[in-house]
């Protein structure tokens, strides 16, 4: 098979979650551009509708699925609806998070902690045991987890998001050990600082924007299209011996200390 062969996603189904913008999108194109049909999925209908309309013009196959990741009911629906269209599922991209705060980690309302544990933790998790089954039918299937550098060094302000994307790589590789008999590969992507609407309380402010591109040695931010890459590799078959990894695509921040 040759390398081109490889990354040919022809025939393959793709959930990607919180996919109507930044590095969810952006993933989503980058499969679809490889041959994948992809599940465009939001909290919002008409948002998966729009990126469904922009995909199709260029010819690439994508349907829309509004989903609430964090309701049991709706990742349930998202999963049946996506068998439904296609008769399938073998990529499954845990994009959707949440970080509604930014502060020290004492002054978290308990609330806000729940939520984020809620949707960062326990929905990949419950929508990869959904998946499951229809991964182990094919007996080659990809999670693809997006965690943050985060989750491998402590920033200010962000401890209790950095805290459930840490827990995100330890399921990856319990997911990966537990999984890989399957013929199922799960790893995680650790995004640096990426310029989406996600991060823009950081990239908004220009002073705090301009210390951070001068602690990295790659100077910028990043985007979301530089994402693509590693993700369709470990969606294909050129990455079927990578599992349980865990890999940055940051810009060189996690060596800028």
């Amino acid at each position: 098979m040759t390398i081109k062969e490889q990354f040919n996603l022809e025939g393959k189904v793709a959930i990607i979650t919180g996919s109507s913008k930044g590095i969810g999108k952006a993933i989503a194109k980058g499969l679809a551009e490889n041959g994948a049909q992809v599940v465009i999925s939001s909290r919002s209908q008409e948002a998966c509708d729009v990126v469904v309309a922009e995909f199709k013009k260029e010819g690439l196959s994508a349907i829309g699925i509004a989903c609430h990741i964090g309701k049991d009911d709706q990742r349930k629906q998202l999963v049946s609806k996506t068998i439904a269209a296609f008769g399938r599922i073998d990529i499954l991209v845990n994009n959707a998070a949440t970080n509604p705060v930014y502060s020290p980690i004492e002054e978290i309302d308990p609330v806000i902690f729940d939520k984020i544990m809620e949707i960062n933790v326990k929905a990949p998790w419950a929508l990869s045991n959904l998946v499951l089954p229809h991964l182990q039918a094919n007996k080659n299937g990809s999670i693809i987890n997006i965690a943050s550098v985060e989750a491998l060094t402590p920033g200010y302000g962000l401890g209790v998001y950095s805290t459930s994307k840490a827990a995100i790589l330890m399921l990856t590789k319990n997911q990966a050990k537990e999984w890989g008999t399957y013929g199922i590969k799960v790893n995680a992507i650790c995004p640096g600082l990426i310029k989406t609407k996600f991060s823009a309380a950081l990239w908004q402010n220009e002073k705090m924007l301009h210390k951070l591109e001068k602690s990295i040695p790659s100077g910028r931010m990043g985007k979301p299209e530089e994402m693509v890459g590693l993700a369709c590799l470990l969606a294909s078959n050129a990455g079927n011996y990578m599992t349980g990894g865990v890999y940055t695509a940051d810009g060189g921040y996690m060596i800028a200390g």
